[in-house]
């Protein structure tokens, strides 16, 4: 046989075989009966997977990547992270006086209150709060204002006949000396003077557990800026009173940086996390799962108009 019949045989037999492939194919019945068809049916599956593809990388970027700037278990003397100022921070601290930061941006420290100073205010917020207590998962007790939250409103906690056997003359010096400690580290780190920030409002105790919310002020997890929920506010402190993992699961902070990554400050008892209030850090707290999380929010203000006073027993 020649190399041309040869050729020709395999041709042949390649038709053949795609024939009788196809016939088999043809014969083939789908388990789940015969499947659709429409329409410009591989443009849609385009479409399809396209849009899937989509979702897919919209759904990863936006979870954002996750860093522990502070862990509970590490103990720091100090550690910061500069941020560039926004704008409209920047121009809101330009009409005040020696407030403007060096560099804005977020502090952490476990060596500003002491462990004894952090027992009493955890006492203090406990026994207090336990006099109120919201229906839902965020409880709170302003005690410049006697806010305290109660069901799903608020009470004056000063009219409250149990409130006298609370507040002990000693509770007042910690208070006040755990707000003067926190703002000459706020005015040392960001290089302005102590005397041009003030206590402002809302300054107040916090309690957080798993439990559902019952109206919106239950509901503190949504990312925010302080600048924008708080007018008055322009340095934020936080101050925790027990411990991540150990009293209570999730209620870790989070920072939203500019990239969209978050960097997570794990409460730890007697760590004091500061920041300026500006739209540089806007952040959110993680829901409560499970134990119940105590931390004191202590606020300041470069405007004196906006000033509140020390908290001071009765006359």
């Amino acid at each position: 046989m020649s190399e041309s019949d040869v050729r020709n045989r395999k041709k042949i037999d390649r038709v053949i075989s795609d024939e009788a492939s196809t016939a088999n194919r043809s014969q083939v019945t789908p388990r789940f009966g015969a499947l659709p068809t429409f329409p410009y049916q591989r443009v849609w599956t385009r479409v399809v997977l396209v849009v899937c593809a989509s979702v897919v990388v919209y759904f990863s970027s936006s979870k954002g990547k996750e860093t522990v700037f502070a862990s509970q278990r590490d103990v720091f003397q100090k550690r910061g992270l500069n941020i560039p100022c926004s704008d409209s921070y920047q121009f809101e601290l330009s009409k005040f006086k020696g407030c403007t930061p060096k560099v804005c941006g977020r502090l952490v420290s476990d060596a500003i209150i002491t462990s004894e100073e952090a027992d009493t205010l955890i006492n203090l917020a406990k026994t207090g709060i336990a006099l109120g207590g919201s229906d839902g998962g965020a409880s709170i007790l302003d005690l410049h204002s006697g806010a305290l939250s109660h069901g799903q409103n608020f009470v004056n906690f000063f009219k409250l006949p149990e409130a006298t056997n609370i507040l002990k003359p000693e509770d007042y010096i910690t208070y006040n000396m755990v707000k003067n400690k926190i703002q000459d580290a706020i005015a040392e780190h960001f290089g302005i003077q102590a005397k041009y920030l003030h206590l402002t409002y809302p300054t107040f105790f916090s309690r957080l557990t798993s439990i559902p919310p019952k109206t919106v002020h239950d509901e503190y997890w949504h990312k925010h800026v302080d600048k924008e929920t708080y007018e008055a506010f322009h340095y934020t402190s936080l101050l925790y009173l027990n411990d991540f993992k150990k009293d209570f699961t999730g209620g870790r902070f989070a920072f939203v940086n500019a990239d969209n990554t978050t960097a997570i400050i794990e409460p730890r008892k007697g760590r004091v996390s500061m920041f300026t209030s500006g739209a540089e850090n806007p952040h959110y707290v993680e829901r409560v799962a499970t134990g119940v999380r105590y931390a004191v929010t202590v606020s300041f203000t470069c405007d004196p108009t906006k000033a509140i006073a020390d908290i001071r027993p009765p006359a």
